[in-house]
C-alpha cells in the first residue's frame, strides 16, 4: 500500500467541496500542516492549549510511514503524552515536542501498539540527561511495566554509571501508576496547568475482564482553554460518553464498517474451527465503526471529532479516501470531522 503524502492528503481535503461540509473543511485545512521549530513547546508565555498527533496508524501493525497511536498535549508549552506507540519518540523529535520535557504520561490500555516506545523514551530520557521525574499512569499493570521498562535499560544505566561517571538512578526518576478504572469518571491526575479523568471504556469485552485483572481507559484532559477526550480503543460506550460531555475535541480510533464485517465473518469461521477466542472476533467486538463514533459524539454533544487508530486509514488513499470516513461519521453526526494525520497539530 502506498502512503498519502501530505500534498496528496491536502489535496484530498480540498476534493471534499461541499460533500464534506465546510466546517468540516475548514477545521481539517487549517490544521493538517506540520509544525515548524519554535512552533510548539514555546514555554508559559505560550497559553494555547494544543493536541499533536504523533501516530495515527491502527493495530499492531509496523508501517515505515505512519507511526503507531500516540498523542502529546501541550499545555501552556508543556508536553503531556497520551499513549506510546512505536515510533512515538520520533515524532515527538518531528514535532519540536521537547520529549525531555515530557513528566506525565497516561495510556489508555497496554497493547503494545499503545505502549512499544514507553521503555525507549524513558531510557533516553535518562541517558540525555532528565533529572526531573517522569510519572506514567495507566490502568493495571502500568507499574509493572514501567518497571520492566528500567529492567529493559538497566544494562545501559549500569555501563554509563560506570563509563561516564553518572550518578543518578533512574529508578528514582521513572515511576508507574496503576489508576481505577471505574463506570464513572475519576480524577487521576492534576497539576496547575491540567487536570485529568479516566473512565473505562469497552476494548475488553465482560467475556475477558472476568478472567484478568487488565483494564482500558478513556481519558479527559481539561485545560482553561480547552477539552480533550482520547476514547481510546473501543466500542460505543456509555461510559466514553459520559466522560466526553461538551469536549472541544473528541479523539477517537475508527474502523472501516467493511473491515468489520469481514472480521465477523472471520471470527464465525475460526469459532466453527474449535477458536472462539481469536483475534477476528476481538477486532469485531471492541473497535468503532463509524455509526459508533457518531453516536457517541452526538450523544456526547462533542464539538469536533477527531479520527485516529483508523482502520484502513490514509496509507490506502486511493481505496479508502479520506472523504470516505468524513462521509460515514456523519451520516450521525452534524459537528465539524477530521481524519488524523501523523504530525497534525490541532
Amino acid at each position: 500500500m502506498q502512503h498519502t503524502s501530505r500534498r496528496g492528503f491536502m489535496a484530498q481535503l480540498l476534493a471534499l467541496g461541499a460533500g464534506a461540509g465546510c466546517a468540516s473543511l475548514r477545521c481539517a485545512s487549517a490544521w493538517a500542516q506540520s509544525p515548524g521549530p519554535g512552533d510548539l513547546g514555546a514555554g508559559a508565555a505560550d497559553t494555547r492549549t494544543q493536541l499533536v498527533l504523533l501516530g495515527t496508524r491502527g493495530g499492531p501493525g509496523v508501517d515505515p510511514s505512519r507511526a503507531q497511536t500516540a498523542s502529546a498535549v501541550l499545555v501552556a508549552g508543556r508536553p503531556y503524552l497520551i499513549d506510546c506507540g512505536y515510533g512515538a519518540l520520533r515524532q515527538l523529535v518531528a514535532a519540536h515536542v521537547p520529549y525531555l520535557a515530557i513528566g506525565s504520561c497516561f495510556l489508555t490500555h497496554l497493547h503494545d501498539d499503545h505502549t512499544a516506545d514507553l521503555a525507549a523514551l524513558l531510557s533516553l530520557q535518562w541517558t540525555n540527561g532528565k533529572s526531573s521525574p517522569t510519572d506514567v499512569y495507566g490502568p493495571y499493570g502500568t507499574a509493572a511495566l514501567v518497571a520492566g521498562a528500567l529492567a529493559f535499560f538497566r544494562a545501559n544505566t549500569q555501563i554509563r554509571t560506570v563509563d561516564e561517571g553518572r550518578s543518578l538512578d533512574p529508578a528514582t526518576l521513572f515511576h508507574g501508576h496503576d489508576v481505577a478504572a471505574s463506570d464513572t469518571p475519576v480524577h487521576i491526575f492534576a497539576d496547575d496547568r491540567v487536570s485529568v479523568r479516566a473512565v473505562q471504556n469497552t476494548h475488553f469485552p465482560p467475556r475477558s475482564i472476568a478472567k484478568m485483572p487488565y483494564r482500558s481507559l478513556a481519558l479527559r484532559l481539561d485545560s482553561a482553554q480547552r477539552s480533550i477526550v482520547f476514547a481510546g480503543d473501543t466500542a460505543y460506550s456509555a461510559n466514553v460518553v459520559r466522560l466526553a460531555r461538551g469536549a472541544d475535541l473528541f479523539v477517537c480510533e475508527i474502523v472501516d464498517a467493511g473491515v468489520l464485517a469481514q472480521m465477523r465473518e472471520r471470527a464465525r469461521a475460526a469459532a466453527a474451527a474449535g477458536h472462539p477466542d481469536n483475534i477476528f472476533r476481538h477486532v469485531a467486538d471492541t473497535h468503532s465503526s463509524p455509526a459508533d463514533v457518531a453516536r457517541m459524539a452526538s450523544e456526547a454533544g462533542v464539538k469536533c471529532v477527531v479520527l485516529n487508530h483508523q482502520l484502513p486509514g490514509a496509507s490506502a488513499p486511493l481505496a479508502y479516501p479520506v472523504s470516505a470516513f468524513i462521509d460515514a461519521v456523519r451520516q450521525g453526526y452534524a459537528g465539524e470531522v477530521i481524519v488524523g494525520q501523523d504530525l497534525m497539530v490541532l
